[in-house]
Parts: structure tokens; C-alpha cells; sequence
């Protein structure tokens, strides 16, 4: 099937065959069959690289109105606008902040990219845009079963298909275990395939020996790599190779066969730690692009003056890069465009990478398979594997992809059977989780969308999860949800006869569901504020405290060298704090939470972006992260102030200078 052949106008068919896009993949003119272009329902599970974009594409150009494209992450959906934006005649927004906000400037708009956090927020504030689609398009709907953008992503699909019957449903998924329920769930026709556009190669690496599931087989001279990053350090060729120095080796002969490689790690530290022994290596050199490396680096060097930015610039001079959350976005951006223009050897990446931007690699090389969760070791979900896996082999560029899951001889059995045979696990509702439920239940009374429990059910009639768990499960999930919230005073029953009653947020509840928080940190805001209130000498550092001690505001980790300096630093600024140190739920998370507060005291107090990454060993992009997320809360507490009544002349200085 031929993109001239199919029913678009004539400017996007050339625009399409300029970069050169003229005959579908069978994935695509599968979908074109199942009447993407004719306003019906499609669900496409198939695999990375196979061509998802181009059927929410055609599905969005072809619409009767306005479309919507949803994406689960931000720099996803900055790169997903570029792509509309680019459409010859298309006007195309992006909107992925504001959540106090309907985002009406966004109606008028063709196709309209957004976070579903920012849709589900821009119907809770009274978005009437959203009544005009004619089609939504959502990228890796498989996020259902994302423990917090899950729910999100279920109900503001749901609201949205409820408030307008006719609206098209385009749903876009890596291959998982139950495509199906997700197809019946939107009332779709599935198209499911293995096809891609790039043979993949996917084996398990042994010392310098990969065994491929085709029957191919590769070995790799561990000669320069070993003793590398042996036990003793001293880089002796004694040393026994480890998985680091496998890694090394698999990654320099993708680079001396003209291709670029893809280095999957367990964490930040072990991404920084790996691009730096793989800098020694003249990678740039070795893949021909040390000028265009050196510009790269010379770039990043130009974001900031951290010691992390430096870090990534010695690295890009040599052709490899590091990637993980703590980098500041103009770093990221420098290394995944690099990337894509063939100026890299090398991304040594936490998983992270493998859900978000488009960076394809000749090969992947998978050297960590567990990561700590919690409080042990765990197995990554074969899902996540077969993404990383799924970026190997460019089309166009080479013949196939190759990804290596690096083990030993003591788990290559288990590492065939969990992720090479392995079939990746089923998409299954979160929506149940209490908190996500309370947070949902409150917008369905706040908004207007209902005023029983009945009506509630009503709300939630069309969620995947109602799909799951039946009429009986959901009723009891959302009565416990509503005696939470009226426990909480968000919700209230108000008596309308003798048996019957309704339900209707209190203010409070209005507030903390148009400010787009959880009740739970709605609860916290409120008892910090009235404590902040009758403080004699309440502080930015009070309002920074109340607003990270929510769970809302991100984690920053407390190392136990710093532990003792913030219990210190608590201590001494007690009578700051609106939590007594011996009245915490959860003492290390407060702690935690105290750090936080304490770092973006001193950003506003004047303390820059070095010396606080150098002082509290966190991230660049950790920092932008919680400044952001800071003014969110803030905004939330000055809103919630006002709302009960309480002047706390502290969130609005606090406010003021971020």
C-alpha cells in the first residue's frame, strides 16, 4: 500500500514522500485496513521502530475536527509537536504544565500534544476544548499499568470517550501479553505484529560470546577490556573480565563496524561510571566523528557549569555519552540530537531512555538485568528488556539489530527464558491502588460528574480497570475511597431525605482537585498552613517543609554520610518546621523532605546550580525537577490558604523568588 494511495491531501502525501515515506509498513496498511482512516477505533500493538507515529498520523489528518495526541512524558511530547508542527497547514500547541489551568488558549488548534495529566487537569478546571475532538491518539497506552501515569491515563481516556460517544480512539502499544482486553476495553480492532523494519538479533553474552535466537553467534576480543575495571583496580590483564569489561567490548566492536551502540545500565552512577571508562577507548575516533563529538561537547559544556555538565562534555569529546533523569534537559537534548545525527559512538543509559525518545542503535548491549527496588534486587519486567532490545537497528542504515544481555554461564538459562522466549507481561489496571482512587473519586464529585455513590460507578462504568475487576469490586474500591475523603473533609454527604443523600466537595476538596494535587497532599498543606499560621516567625523554609513533606513532591535521596548533618540542620531549625521530629509518620522521609526544603531555601536564597549539585549530590535536572515542582505546590498552598482562610505571608515570598 502506497502513501499515495490512501486519503489525505496532497500536500501531506508530498510532504510524506520528501522524507521519503511512500509505501507503509505492513503494520500501518494493517491499520489502514482495520479503518484508521475512516474514524474507527484501532489499537496497534506491535513493535518499536515498526511505525506507531505514522498511524496516529493517519488517523489525525483523516479526522472530522480537532485531534488530540497524548503522550506519557514531556520530552516525548516535545518531540511528538515538533512532528506535527511540520506538517505543511497543520497547527499544531503543546501543553504539558498548568495544571491550574483549562487550557483554552489550546481550542482552534488541529492537532493539540499534551501529557494525559495535563488533559485530566484541563477537564477538572472546566475544558470545553475537549468536547470538540473528533479523535485522541495515545502513544504507549501499555502505561496503564504505570503505577501513578496509569490511573491518569485510564480515567482521562475514559472522561473523555464518556463526554463525546463518537470520538475516534487511536491507541498505540509496545507488544504486550493481553492487546486484546486493552482492544475490547476501547471498543477497537486490534492489529497485533512482530513485524519489523530491521531484523533483531537478540542473544546472551558470556564472557566475549554472544549466542543470538536466530542461531547466529558473535565473539568479541575481551583482550584490551579485561582487568579494566577488575577487583584489584590496577587494571591488570589478570583479572578475570567482568560484565563492565563484556560491555566494553561488545560496544567497541559495534563502533569498529561502522555502527553505534546503545549501553543499558542499572543507575545514574553506573551510567556516568561506564561512560567514562568507555571514553578511554577513542570511540570518536574509531566511528569517524571526533569534530562533531568535540561541537556536541562544546555544547553541553554551555548548559550549565556543573560538574555533571562538565563530566558529560569530557565524555561527548570522546564519542560517548551518559543519559539518566538528573541531567538537566538542554543536557539531554544535546545527547539524544547528537545521537540521531550519527555523532555519538555510544549512550550508556538507565532504562528510562528505553520508554522515551526515539535514539536507535546498531546495537544494544543490556549489562544490568536486576535493579534494587525497595529492598532487594529484582528482575527489570520483560516488557521493559524487550523496549531496550527494541531500539537496536536503524532503518535504512543497517542490515539488522543486534541486542546482548550480558550474564554469565549461571544465568544465561534464566536470562533466555525470562526475556528471549519470554512473552512481556499483561497490561493490568492500577486504578485500584487507594490513593489513585481517592484522587479520581474527589474530581468526579469536585467537577460536578457525580453526586452518589451510583453516579460515581456511572463514572468509572467505562475504566479498564472496571473492565477487570466488575460492577462488585468497583463499588466496594469507591466506597472506601468516599468515607476516606469525607474522613479528610474534601468530600461532604449532605442528607436529602431519610436513607438517601448526596455528596459534594468542600471547599477544600474543590481547591485540591482544580490545583491538580492529591487529597493526601492537600491534607498535609492544610495542617502545615494553620500550623505555619499561628508560627510567631514562619520562614520560606516553613513553606518549602510543608510542600515537600507531601507525596506529590519527588524523593531526594539522603545518603547516610549526610544523614547526621540533616538531623543536625532539623534540629536547629525546629521551630521552623511545622513537624515536630517526634511526631513524623515516616522520619527518614521526612528527613528526606527537610533536604529538599532546605536545598531550594538556599536556590532562592541565592545559591547556585554548582554549588548545590557539588553540596547535596543530586542532580542538575534533580534540582530543575523540584524547583518546578515547588512552584506547583506552592501555588496549590497559596490557593489552599486563601480557601480556608489563613494568611501565611511565607508561600507568597517563597513563591515569589523561585
Amino acid at each position: 500500500m502506497r502513501v499515495g494511495d490512501l486519503p489525505l491531501s496532497e500536500r501531506f502525501v508530498d510532504h510524506f514522500t520528501e522524507r521519503g515515506i511512500r509505501d507503509l509498513y505492513p503494520p500501518q496498511a494493517a491499520a489502514v485496513d482495520a479503518g484508521v482512516c475512516a474514524g474507527e477505533n484501532v489499537v496497534a500493538a506491535i513493535p518499536t521502530a515498526s511505525g506507531k507515529t505514522f498511524i496516529a498520523e493517519l488517523a489525525l489528518l483523516t479526522a472530522d475536527g480537532p485531534g488530540l495526541y497524548v503522550c506519557p512524558l514531556r520530552a516525548l511530547a516535545r518531540e511528538k509537536y515538533e512532528t506535527f508542527a511540520a506538517l505543511p497547514g497543520v497547527d499544531a500547541a503543546i501543553s504539558t504544565g498548568d495544571f491550574d489551568a483549562s487550557g483554552e488558549s489550546l481550542a482552534g488548534n488541529d492537532v493539540v500534544v499534551a501529557t494525559s495529566e495535563k488533559v485530566d487537569s484541563a477537564i477538572r478546571n472546566g475544558a470545553a476544548w475537549v468536547d470538540d475532538l473528533a479523535c485522541v491518539a495515545v502513544d504507549e497506552v501499555h502505561l496503564l499499568g504505570a503505577e501513578r501515569r496509569g490511573p491518569t491515563l485510564e480515567v482521562t481516556l475514559s472522561t473523555l470517550r464518556r463526554r463525546n460517544p463518537d470520538l475516534q480512539v487511536v491507541a498505540l502499544s509496545a507488544t504486550v501479553d493481553n492487546p486484546e482486553a486493552i482492544a475490547e476495553w476501547l471498543d477497537a480492532t486490534l492489529v497485533e505484529s512482530d513485524w519489523r523494519p530491521v531484523d533483531l538479533r537478540t542473544g546472551v553474552a558470556v564472557d566475549g560470546d554472544v549466542s543470538f535466537d536466530d542461531g547466529t553467534t558473535l565473539s568479541v576480543d575481551l583482550g584490551e577490556a579485561a582487568g579494566g575495571s577488575g577487583a584489584d583496580g590496577d587494571g591488570s590483564s589478570d583479572d578475570p573480565p567482568d560484565d563492565t569489561d563484556v560491555t566494553a567490548a561488545l560496544v567497541a566492536d559495534a563502533v569498529d563496524r561502522g555502527g553505534q551502540c546503545l549501553a543499558f545500565v542499572r543507575s545514574r552512577t553506573e551510567a556516568v561510571a561506564l561512560a567514562e571508562r568507555l571514553a578511554a577507548e577513542g570511540l570518536a575516533e574509531r566511528l569517524g566523528v571526533a569534530p562533531a563529538a568535540a561541537a556536541a561537547a562544546d555544547e553541553a559544556a554551555g548548559v550549565d557549569g556543573t560538574a555533571t555538565g562538565q563530566q558529560l562534555a569530557d565524555c561527548l569529546r570522546s564519542g560517548v555519552a551518559f543519559h539518566h533523569a538528573g541531567l538537566r534537559a538542554g543536557h539531554r537534548a544535546v545527547v539524544e540530537e547528537a545521537f540521531r545525527d550519527r555523532e555519538l559512538a555510544c549512550i550508556c543509559a538507565t532504562p528510562t531512555l528505553a520508554a522515551g525518545v526515539n535514539v536507535p542503535a546498531r546495537r544494544v548491549v543490556v549489562r544490568d538485568q536486576k535493579r534494587y527496588a525497595g529492598s532487594a534486587m529484582e528482575w527489570l519486567p520483560t516488557l521493559e528488556v524487550h523496549q531496550m532490545c527494541g531500539r537496536a537497528g536503524r532503518p535504512g542504515l543497517d542490515p539488522h539489530g543486534e541486542a546482548a544481555l550480558v550474564g554469565n554461564e549461571d544465568v544465561r538459562a534464566e536470562l533466555v527464558e525470562r526475556y528471549l522466549d519470554g512473552e512481556p507481561e499483561a497490561v493490568e489496571s492500577t486504578l485500584a491502588d487507594p490513593a489513585s482512587l481517592r484522587t479520581h473519586v474527589l474530581s468526579a464529585v469536585a467537577t460536578g460528574f457525580a453526586e452518589t455513590e451510583a453516579e460515581i460507578l456511572d463514572v468509572f462504568e467505562g475504566t479498564f480497570y472496571a473492565r477487570e475487576a466488575g460492577a462488585g469490586g468497583l463499588a466496594d474500591a469507591v466506597a472506601v475511597a468516599v468515607d476516606d475523603l469525607v474522613a479528610a473533609d474534601l468530600v461532604s454527604r449532605e442528607t436529602g431525605g431519610v436513607d438517601s443523600y448526596r455528596l459534594a466537595a468542600t471547599p477544600i476538596g474543590k481547591t485540591t482537585s482544580k490545583q491538580y494535587v492529591r487529597p493526601e497532599t492537600a491534607s498535609r498543606i492544610v495542617s502545615g498552613l494553620r500550623t505555619a499560621a499561628a508560627m510567631p516567625n514562619a520562614t520560606t523554609l516553613t513553606a518549602f517543609e510543608v510542600v515537600c513533606d507531601t507525596p506529590d513532591m519527588q524523593d531526594t535521596y539522603l545518603g547516610n554520610a549526610e544523614r547526621a548533618e540533616m538531623y543536625r540542620f532539623a534540629r536547629a531549625n525546629a521551630g521552623l518546621l511545622t513537624t515536630a521530629m517526634d511526631e513524623t509518620d515516616d522520619f527518614e522521609e521526612w528527613l528526606e523532605s527537610v533536604k529538599t526544603a532546605r536545598i531550594l531555601n538556599e536556590w532562592i536564597e541565592g545559591a547556585t546550580v554548582e554549588t548545590l549539585v557539588e553540596s547535596y549530590r543530586i542532580g542538575p535536572g534533580d534540582l530543575d525537577s523540584r524547583v518546578e515542582r515547588a512552584e506547583w505546590l506552592l501555588s496549590a498552598a497559596a490557593a489552599l490558604a486563601e480557601t480556608i482562610g489563613v494568611s501565611v505571608p511565607a508561600v507568597t515570598r517563597a513563591r515569589s523568588r523561585l
